[in-house]
């Protein structure tokens, strides 16, 4: 483990703090830390910065609510910059947006991975616009009824292959049943992040209950 007292600070005494969301992989924002706001974010466990417009020690979500809790820090192969890996309680940006990161300066060719995120985010844009002829858009045309009866033959769907052991089917079916779990949630307003949290917070519980078994 890396002693803060390696850490390289600037002229200020300052090191630049990159946020990011350890479930999404989302960078989120970009401060800095001075040696106290650091020492202040490992004892309590949630982000603490350095505000240079203010002068002051900044706690993030101190007015806002939106705590962002630490899961680990790490430092650059220099030593002189830090990645905040986070589980956030709301928007990263006072904006109110997720991320600090939203303007794109430029597009390259590369294609985008995929991330369930990102087909959320489509599925959202679909039901915004209601493009003609799309599948998404008579999904959402039709509501809620129809989203939850397709649901349902995609849970059937998966029983019966998963039954009959066939692998590539079993995914196949999978994939449909995921796509229309996604509808259903932008229909409900439920975000990935809920459903994220949700499992989070079963992990915590179940690991609990072993150390409980084991005492």
């Amino acid at each position: 483990m890396l002693n803060i007292d390696e850490l390289k600070w600037n002229h200020h005494g300052l090191i630049p703090a990159i946020v990011v969301d350890a479930q999404s992989k989302k960078v989120l924002t970009l401060a800095y830390m001075n040696r106290e706001s650091l020492e202040i974010s490992m004892r309590e466990q949630r982000t603490c910065f350095w505000s240079r417009s203010r002068q002051e020690l900044w706690r993030k979500g101190e007015t806002s609510g939106n705590i962002q809790h630490i899961v680990d820090i790490t430092a650059d192969c220099d030593r002189d910059a830090l990645v905040v890996r986070v589980n956030k309680e709301g928007p990263a940006c006072h904006l109110g947006t997720d991320s600090c990161f939203n303007d794109k300066v430029f597009i390259g060719e590369a294609p985008e991975p995929f991330s369930v995120e990102g087909l959320y985010a489509l599925l959202e844009g679909r039901k915004e616009s209601l493009p003609e002829g799309s599948y998404t858009t008579y999904l959402f045309q039709k509501g809620l009824d129809k989203i939850l009866k397709k649901v349902g033959e995609e849970c059937t769907e998966v029983i019966i292959a998963g039954k009959s052991g066939d692998k590539r089917e079993t995914i196949y079916e999978i994939g449909d049943l995921m796509y229309h779990a996604l509808v259903l949630m932008v229909e409900m307003g439920i975000s990935v992040d809920d459903v994220m949290a949700e499992l989070a917070s079963r992990h915590v519980i179940d690991h609990k209950v072993k150390q409980e078994k084991m005492v």
